[in-house]
């Protein structure tokens, strides 16, 4: 039964006699009993951070500590639950492409960043949150960055979403190619081909060019997002069909870009500055939300894609992110790459609290088809767990005790309850800085994994598969099970910049 529908009582029902007065009674009992117990179709607003670190939040442990101060993201964690074992992909790619389809990024071939130039795309046969959504009846839109292709069958608004505006279909990055470009000695026609755009759809839902992404709007694009965000909420809060927002925000990745208002308002460098102008963005969208009296009856979701890019390298933009306690960057599978804020807020569903439970990124698209007792394509594997038990608190415990990491399509970390295991060992780079990530090494060990109690030991220092090999028992059986459904759902071969077949 539609929850909105209601019960229409015939003229004269209540001269009736006694007997018919109760059996409509019962009626009216069972048909109440059926709207309550229906699906919720709460709007929901789901913001995405880039590269941002467990550590950079006060909430986290970071905030005013590290001179960035985070008033907003402060209160919307006060507010609702926040988990401290939220775990996402070692990329922009891969944990995009897990969000939306539910997914290991390898099982869609979305398991490397994708570069421009690169055959990576998410393909029409993806089943996305949006097109969950928009099955249950929502407006559905983006704003902001994409990073899952740019063919015509990856764009947002063939993936289920209805709009699409102040687009970043790539990277950041690639505001600091054509000057580096230019010193190389390309030509102004190979520059200018390359060049990143801002995109939006129009009334059909194809992509328009709306200007450059250089580095001049990069000190502005952060708050038109968060302005685009603010203005669909208000449009669209009155409307009959609830809404599905996605706001994938450009900061904190290099290069720092800050507006005017906000420079030199944080002792930790530009950085700082960008991170303080992004909290303000984050309750800028809160706040649309509280104008437009849908607080009550909107989830709200933040998380971030990927752990720090601790060493920037560009100009005086040198400092990054910060992991918090842990080790890890992003392009690694370390627990500070894997592990990032993630905050949940439904008032009167959700209860407010500090949760360690492990949730990984792929669950919220099952998560939501719960919500609206709808269902997933039962034609392929689906690794994300529905927590919305977990979520509103009637579960004490999380669906999900293990979690997988690839690289290059290869299994490379596994994290079961407190431990996390590597088939091959990740190595800090040489030069100054050594680093992790993208700059760091895989290397092979003894033929042994290496094995780390994360509880005891988060920076990893300590590997105990000498006197904890009990652990590679459970270790062997997650790895089993996933590798099982291959056999019927094989993954599309692995996408690699440094292994090439024959």
């Amino acid at each position: 039964m539609n929850p909105d529908s209601k019960i229409k009582v015939p003229n004269g029902l209540y001269s009736m006699g006694r007997v018919t007065q109760h059996l409509c009674l019962g009626i009216l009992l069972l048909a109440s009993a059926a709207v309550t117990g229906a699906a919720e179709r709460p709007n929901v607003v789901l913001m995405l951070a880039d590269n941002l670190g467990y550590g950079d939040i006060g909430a986290y442990g970071g905030g005013a500590v590290l001179g960035t101060p985070t008033p907003n993201l402060d209160a919307l964690a006060a507010e609702g639950l926040v988990l401290t074992q939220f775990f996402v992909e070692p990329g922009c790619t891969p944990s995009r492409a897990g969000l939306m389809t539910g997914r290991y990024s390898v099982r869609s071939g979305l398991n490397s960043i994708i570069v421009a130039g690169t055959p990576q795309t998410l393909r029409d046969e993806e089943f996305t949150m949006a097109e969950l959504f928009r099955e249950h009846g929502y407006n559905t839109a983006m704003v902001g960055k994409w990073h899952l292709g740019q063919e015509r069958q990856s764009q947002p608004t063939s993936q289920g979403f209805d709009s699409y505006q102040v687009g970043i279909l790539e990277t950041t990055d690639g505001t600091l190619y054509p000057e580096s470009m230019r010193r190389s000695g390309l030509p102004e026609v190979a520059i200018e081909k390359s060049r990143p755009y801002i995109w939006a759809s129009n009334d059909a839902g194809e992509l328009e060019p709306v200007r450059p992404y250089d580095l001049e709007y990069r000190d502005q694009v952060e708050g038109d997002i968060a302005r685009a965000a603010s203005d669909y909420i208000a449009r669209n809060a009155d409307r009959d069909k609830p809404f599905f927002l996605y706001v994938g925000w450009s900061s904190v990745h290099y290069p720092a870009g800050v507006s005017e208002n906000f420079r030199g308002r944080s002792p930790a460098g530009r950085y700082g500055d960008m991170f303080i102008e992004h909290d303000h963005s984050v309750g800028e969208v809160l706040a649309a939300i509280d104008a437009a009296g849908i607080r009550d009856n909107t989830v709200v979701v933040y998380i971030s894609d990927n752990g720090p890019v601790a060493n920037e390298g560009q100009h005086h933009d040198y400092l990054g992110s910060s992991p918090g306690p842990f080790r890890g960057e992003v392009g690694d599978v370390l627990e500070g790459s894997l592990r990032v804020p993630g905050m949940l807020r439904w008032p009167g569903r959700v209860p407010a609290r500090k949760s360690n439970e492990m949730v990984a990124i792929h669950d919220f698209l099952p998560t939501f088809a719960a919500m609206l007792e709808g269902n997933l394509p039962s034609d392929r594997p689906i690794d994300g767990k529905n927590q919305l038990g977990f979520f509103k608190g009637s579960e004490e415990q999380s669906a999900r005790e293990s979690y997988i990491a690839f690289l290059d399509g290869e299994i490379s970390a596994v994290r079961w309850r407190h431990w996390r295991i590597y088939p091959k060992q990740i190595v800090a780079s040489a030069g100054n800085p050594s680093a992790h990530g993208v700059y760091g090494y895989r290397v092979e060990g003894m033929g042994y994994p290496a094995i780390f109690n994360i509880m005891r030991d988060p920076r990893e220092e300590m590997n105990v598969v000498g006197t904890e090999a009990w652990v590679m028992g459970p270790y062997m059986k997650i790895v089993a099970d996933y590798q099982a459904t291959l056999k019927a759902h094989p993954n599309p071969p692995a996408f690699s910049l440094t292994t090439f077949s024959p």
